[in-house]
């Protein structure tokens, strides 16, 4: 039995969309002028369906999973550099962790296939409760090698689809900003979107974690090869097994969720978005819950966010992953919010309007 969702309903308002842009445009600024601030601001208000929205308690998921298409050399790094990452986090070391802290967004790391036994002992510092370990059947080594059979079984990534859902369900708040971690994911993503968005390998591959170009050529070579094996995989669900990885499926699980309940999906780079471009594929209306982070440097993130037709808020040359782009993203959300709440009319002010005041000014 194929793994199904309900389909999200069509959150577009048009009576609250003109109440909001109303609101902006009255506010005491020249029509406009904040620019793409004031864009998130409608998207922010049309998700959680206010003119005064409040972000309560932000999330931060770090989704983790080993692959084993790694066994040919599609990455500069080992595997194991997975779970020490995933330590890492726990410890508040790395960019993420800082970020989160920083900005007061709540941090957890999910296993969802990391050939590691968090369970055994954490290290010192490290703060268990930031931890889920709950690993989908078979997973406990990690997907499979995509150049030798499908990365995931039909039931391993049903249960890992499962379990994203079962995990945004239990968390507070109504932001959920996407992190991942997992040697090998950008491999995934790059399989996803050339098989989803049509396109030839070459064009979705990048450096991940800092290849140099002779290793780049061999990556494709090696994704040719996996594409190839994998030519039936053609629908969603199908490219989704077929190519991995666990911390992906979770994800596109965990934002199917997030947007049946209208909370707000702060998205952040290449890997996170080829779990938007799995859940675009199944169900379009996705994007109205999304806010992009930041274009990635990854080379094919681009062309994904050109396919799902969107627009991300910076663009930074960040390719680190994480969720960290979204971290950095997060207080531009909360100015949007703040600019639409508190941020005076021309009437509340006393402030005389122009006749025309659609003109922008510095």
């Amino acid at each position: 039995m194929t793994w199904n969702f309900p389909q999200l309903a069509d959150i577009a308002d048009p009576a609250l969309t003109q109440a909001l842009q109303h609101t902006l445009d009255n506010k005491t600024k020249p029509r406009g002028s904040l620019g793409r601030l004031e864009e998130v601001a409608l998207t922010i208000g049309q998700v959680l369906g206010s003119t005064a929205p409040v972000l309560q308690q932000p999330q931060m998921v770090v989704f983790a999973g080993d692959h084993g298409l790694t066994a040919r050399g599609v990455s500069a790094f080992p595997s194991e550099v997975t779970w020490q990452m995933v330590e890492n986090f726990l410890a508040g070391g790395a960019a993420v962790s800082v970020l989160c802290e920083q900005h007061g967004v709540a941090l957890s790391v999910v296993d969802c296939g990391v050939k590691y036994d968090f369970l055994a002992g954490l290290p010192a510092g490290a703060s268990r409760a930031r931890l889920q370990v709950r690993k989908a059947y078979g997973a406990e080594r990690g997907t499979a090698d995509s150049s030798v059979q499908p990365a995931m079984t039909a039931a391993q990534r049903d249960h890992a689809l499962q379990h994203g859902v079962e995990l945004v369900k239990g968390l507070p708040g109504n932001a959920l900003l996407l992190g991942e971690m997992g040697i090998g994911n950008t491999s995934a993503a790059s399989l996803l979107l050339a098989r989803l968005g049509g396109l030839d390998i070459a064009v979705c591959t990048g450096a991940g974690t800092g290849l140099d170009a002779p290793a780049v050529q061999h990556k494709i070579e090696v994704l040719r090869e996996v594409l190839a094996l994998h030519a039936a995989a053609t629908t969603p669900l199908d490219a989704l097994a077929a190519f991995g990885g666990f911390e992906i499926a979770t994800m596109v699980g965990a934002v199917l969720q997030a947007a049946h309940e209208r909370r707000v999906i702060v998205v952040d780079g290449f890997i996170a978005t080829s779990a938007i471009l799995v859940a675009h594929a199944l169900q379009p209306l996705v994007v109205q819950r999304c806010v992009f982070a930041h274009r990635s440097g990854e080379r094919g993130h681009a062309f994904m966010l050109q396919h799902l037709g969107v627009h991300p808020l910076l663009d930074w040359g960040l390719r680190l992953g994480e969720g960290s782009g979204a971290a950095l993203a997060w207080p531009l959300l909360q100015s949007a919010c703040a600019i639409l709440r508190d941020m005076a009319s021309f009437a509340s002010a006393g402030v005389s309007e122009k006749a025309d005041h659609s003109v922008s000014v510095d």
